[in-house]
């Protein structure tokens, strides 16, 4: 049985050695094929090298870039505000665009507020509101959170002592005098506008130097007088304040003789970072420091008109036939500003154009500052 096994397994490696060594067949030859008309070749797509990898350029949906179209003067540089406590060096990085062909003199201002993970050029593309300014003359100031205060450049909008967010709200309004002292601007037609974080401490700002701004913009903001901490900020963020709005204005101010604060109020249906509950009683706040509600949050005067347009649910409160506030609630967005760039971060070119709402409303109100040191608004 050996023997025959060994056989059959020398006979099996024989066949399988000639096989290797056996001349190969010669290629079937096959009739020539017709000619075949050439496509054209595509182009081929460059992708520029970063770092040494590649990448896909992104394309903005409106073409060139806005920044393209900005037709005035941008300028960066450091403003030197007040010391604070805590702080041995209170610099303020800004941007400040100027649009051309128009004096300077008694021209609008614009302060634009960014939000966390968001530079003053980033804001300025993301929300075009320079191209407004080309067209409408108005100048528009970017003051930008440092990453030696936050990593992320977020603004302490959620605490109001002088060493975080109360300073930075005093470092804002520093600069924007000195803006106007400099450039002349209109101190009677100073508007105030911001982001998510940008927009918590453009409340605080709106709540606590009235005399200086005329209206507020607060594109997806949080509550006011709700969170004094990170943790606190983070849990308002996401559900909005368990207290009642009312309570928390009147706990930070004198309503009675408040002289009243003009704001827009626009947020993302969908918004998943801060919950659109916050625009609810944001609006509410807002309705208190107007004098539309009560202490006991019943309706005193004022009327109430709501249009469902066919992207946003629009409200208007309207006293004395002026429009005082606007609240703009846009379906199927997020945490964006509404009719952006959506090249840039935050920003989605779903909804109204959210700038354009915002010139819109600020436009109509002015805040007057009589002799005798009592302010109004018309």
């Amino acid at each position: 049985m050996p023997k025959s096994l060994t056989k059959l397994w020398l006979r099996g490696l024989k066949r399988l050695v000639a096989t290797q060594i056996a001349p190969l067949r010669a290629p079937k030859t096959r009739a020539p094929a017709l000619p075949v008309r050439a496509k054209a070749a595509k182009p081929a797509v460059t992708k520029p090298k970063i770092s040494g990898k590649s990448r896909v350029t992104r394309e903005s949906r409106v073409r060139p870039r806005a920044s393209a179209w900005a037709v005035g003067k941008w300028s960066r540089s450091f403003h030197s505000a007040p010391p604070a406590a805590g702080r041995f060096v209170n610099h303020l990085a800004y941007a400040l665009y100027l649009p051309s062909g128009a004096s300077l003199t008694d021209m609008p201002l614009v302060v634009m507020m960014h939000g966390c993970q968001q530079s003053a050029d980033e804001f300025a593309q993301g929300t075009r509101i320079n191209l407004l300014a080309d067209r409408f003359g108005f100048a528009v100031l970017y003051p930008e959170q440092s990453k030696t205060a936050h990593v992320h450049r977020c603004w302490h909008w959620y605490e109001d002592s002088a060493n975080s967010g109360g300073g930075e709200a005093a470092a804002v309004v520093s600069l924007v005098r000195e803006m106007v002292a400099l450039h002349h601007f209109d101190s009677e037609r100073i508007y105030l506008a911001g982001m998510s974080a940008g927009a918590g401490l453009a409340a605080m700002l709106a709540v606590t130097y009235p005399s200086l701004f005329a209206a507020v913009g607060l594109h997806s903001g949080v509550v006011f007088g709700d969170a004094n901490s990170a943790i606190g900020a983070m849990d308002a963020m996401r559900r909005g304040s368990r207290r009642d709005p009312v309570g928390l204005i009147d706990a930070a101010v004198d309503v009675a003789h408040y002289p009243g604060m003009p704001a827009i109020i626009v947020h993302g249906e969908l918004d998943s970072v801060v919950s659109k509950t916050n625009a609810e009683q944001l609006t509410t706040e807002f309705l208190r420091l107007n004098r539309f509600i009560d202490a006991n949050g019943t309706w005193r005067n004022g009327e109430r008109r709501e249009e469902i347009q066919a992207d946003c649910t629009v409200t208007d409160y309207v006293k004395g036939g002026r429009r005082v506030i606007k609240t703009c609630v846009v379906r199927g967005l997020g945490h964006a500003w509404s009719g952006g760039d959506d090249t840039v971060q935050f920003h989605s070119s779903k909804g109204p154009d959210a700038s354009a709402m915002l010139w819109e409303f600020f436009k109509y109100q002015r805040r007057v500052q009589s002799p005798v040191g009592v302010e109004t608004l018309v």
